[in-house]
């Protein structure tokens, strides 16, 4: 993939790791779209940096997605590159009331609109390039956010079919598997402890100009070449397992 001259649309782009790849992108000199549900939020990077296009849409809703690509043909249709980062993380039990609605939000943002968003995107001629951003949960589970880590294992197997899918049509597919980082996912204050997001897109970019295919930072990065048994003992680490 090309550093530069892109237009790109990141989805969820307006804050966490998604911000950070929307300003990194603009820096180097991209032309960058964001969507995401809260104008209020969009606004305020839009402020921020005048030149980002915005667009409102609420991914869970199969409609919103649709009408997004409908804009996109319309308005932009010499987009090229399609960034899967939204995702939402919900700390809850199995045994809570309100589990199953928050498990189905969970896996209709986290697997239902990228794979929704794709299967749209894939139809633009100018197309060639799809980053999808799952997350070191894929490879290791954490109990306390079961269904999240499951959306993100669901997602990491979908890329690298999805890789070899698209090879056909010339479309790169590279995957971003980020640790817990510095932002809000989850809530306020839960990764407050983690690296910054400043350091992950640094190491994003690095490894984007090496022309990697799996990006991967820190814990990712030892835990993408562990083998069963140091998988199973870093599942049980994280999850007070003895």
């Amino acid at each position: 993939m090309r550093i530069s001259s892109n237009k790109i649309l990141i989805t969820g782009g307006a804050t966490g790791i998604g911000l950070g790849l929307t300003e990194r992108f603009l820096k180097e000199g991209n032309t960058v779209i964001i969507c995401g549900r809260r104008e209020s939020v969009l606004k305020e990077v839009s402020e921020k940096h005048p030149s980002i296009i915005t667009k409102k849409c609420d991914l869970s809703i199969e409609g919103e997605r649709e009408a997004l690509f409908q804009w996109i043909l319309a308005e932009h249709s010499n987009l090229n590159v399609l960034i899967n980062n939204a995702g939402i993380q919900q700390w809850m039990s199995i045994s809570d009331n309100d589990f199953t609605k928050r498990a189905k939000d969970e896996i209709s943002v986290n697997i239902e609109a990228p794979v929704h968003l794709t299967s749209l995107f894939i139809n633009l001629k100018s197309l060639n390039t799809i980053i999808n951003v799952t997350s070191g949960l894929a490879l290791v589970p954490m109990i306390k956010v079961a269904v999240y880590s499951a959306t993100k294992a669901f997602f990491h197997s979908f890329t690298l079919s999805l890789r070899q899918l698209l090879k056909a049509r010339n479309i790169e597919v590279i995957e971003i598997i980020p640790p817990a980082i510095n932002t809000d996912l989850g809530g306020k204050g839960i990764h407050d402890s983690a690296p910054p997001v400043s350091d992950f897109i640094e190491a994003v970019f690095e490894q984007i100009k090496q022309g990697k295919a799996e990006i991967t930072f820190g814990f990712t990065d030892s835990i993408s070449k562990a083998g069963p048994e140091d998988l199973q003992k870093t599942f049980n680490r994280m999850n007070g397992i003895n």
